[in-house]
């Protein structure tokens, strides 16, 4: 069955976006909203920005080079652990085919 619609607006930039949302999605979309105006502030401020499609830019390539960082150390992170069960692995075959009758 189809889940329930939200029509909620959103503030970005001191912009309105009306959007139809199903409940799941609301907190993280508010989240990421507020997370956008605070740093649209902070980037206003440090850099004395005045054309918000300069500060939006720099807020998404900030947001998206945080998340593309976390795909890169999840890959790392992955590679560690599969190499580390692989080399736990050839321990137990050795030890298994050692100790066999």
């Amino acid at each position: 069955f189809m889940s329930e619609r939200l029509k909620i607006k959103l503030s970005i930039a001191n912009r309105v976006y009306p959007l139809t949302i199903t409940p799941d999605q609301e907190e993280g979309l508010r989240l990421a909203a507020q997370k956008i105006d605070t740093t649209i502030k902070q980037f206003e401020k440090s850099y004395s920005v005045q054309d918000k499609q300069d500060v939006l830019a720099m807020c998404a390539l900030q947001f998206a080079s945080q998340n593309e960082q976390k795909t890169i150390d999840k890959t790392s992170l992955n590679e560690d652990l599969e190499s580390r069960l692989i080399a736990i692995d050839k321990l137990l075959d050795t030890h298994l085919n050692n100790n066999v009758l």
